[in-house]
């Protein structure tokens, strides 16, 4: 059986050709993302899988039906690169993948201990050779609130980590899944001393944290975001981390990182102004969506990209 692997890194192409013989698959790879110029490499293959940093076009998604396409496994977990919609009208099945939850969730703990401990600014200052202590003294979890958004995997992994902090816990999820402290999503906003996102990102939760929301948090919180960046209205975010209204934000994704992360930009402009307004301030941490970016989160991802086109051709 094969199948062709689109937006495939150097590192996951290791893996591909690794277990693919062992599942008896035959990948077809190629390092560019799915388009109509490149459809020609599917050659018969039903199956496809791809990757999350390139928006899949709904003339694509033609293409590739009238190609014999059938079925996208994303290697990832959030499907907001690809209108499912479209696909199911041009006869396209799309699945995620599971990984390890464990690499979102160890990551989105370092980033709200560096917030809380201002890392960023302790940093910056020891690399010049200034080692006074910030005139902001760090806080410590256990006196804090965490309001968790979003319980799923990652979310709940999360908030198994949390509890070894003795710090206290609130959720807020449609279909409460865990045995945490469930309230409304305004109830958490205001009471909690840091805020963390784990919802899919579709049409119901875009700007989930709306001007209005943000307006509404807790004075001095810290928001931290390792799920999509448009999660978040930013430029209310930036006028309220501007103003001092919030103490700080952590964020591994950006509404408009398209193009931006995962590219060497050292020598080109960086053209969003809110991603170098937020850069500039001290107690924003920003990082190019690596989250997930674990070996074992890695191979998780190809095997079961792997497994699920396996299943869908009923093998």
């Amino acid at each position: 059986m094969g199948i062709t692997i689109y937006g495939c890194g150097q590192d996951e192409a290791v893996l591909f050709r690794e277990m693919g013989p062992r599942f008896g698959v035959i990948p077809t790879i190629t390092e560019a993302a799915v388009s109509e110029a490149n459809v020609e490499l599917v050659s018969g293959n039903r199956c496809i899988s791809v990757g999350h940093k390139t928006q899949v076009t709904t003339s694509t998604l033609l293409a590739l039906s009238r190609a014999g396409v059938a079925y996208i496994s994303t290697r990832s977990i959030g499907y907001n690169h690809i209108d499912l919609r479209y696909a199911e009208s041009v006869g396209i099945s799309v699945e995620n993948v599971a990984y390890s939850p464990d690499s979102v969730a160890d990551y989105t703990l370092m980033l709200m201990l560096m917030a809380v401990r201002n890392a960023k600014h302790m940093i910056r200052r020891v690399e010049v050779h200034d080692y006074r202590l910030n005139e902001v003294r760090g806080k410590e979890l256990r006196d804090l609130t965490v309001g968790v958004v979003g319980t799923g995997r990652i979310g709940a992994a999360v908030m198994d980590r949390l509890r070894g902090f003795g710090c206290r816990i609130l959720a807020c999820d449609n279909r409460p899944k865990t045995s945490a402290d469930y309230v409304q999503l305004d109830e958490l906003l205001r009471r909690s001393d840091i805020v963390t996102l784990h919802t899919p990102l579709n049409a119901d939760t875009h700007h989930l944290l709306s001007r209005r929301r943000i307006e509404r948090m807790k004075h001095g919180a810290f928001l931290v975001n390792t799920g999509r960046g448009s999660l978040i209205d930013t430029e209310a975010l930036i006028s309220a981390l501007e103003s001092g209204r919030l103490g700080g934000a952590a964020l591994d994704v950006l509404e408009g990182e398209e193009g931006i992360f995962y590219a060497d930009r050292r020598n080109k402009p960086v053209e969003s102004e809110a991603l170098l307004r937020l850069q500039s301030l001290p107690n924003v941490l920003i990082s190019p969506h690596t989250a997930y970016y674990t070996d074992h989160a890695l191979s998780d991802a190809v095997e079961n990209s792997i497994i699920n086109c396996l299943r869908f051709e009923g093998r």
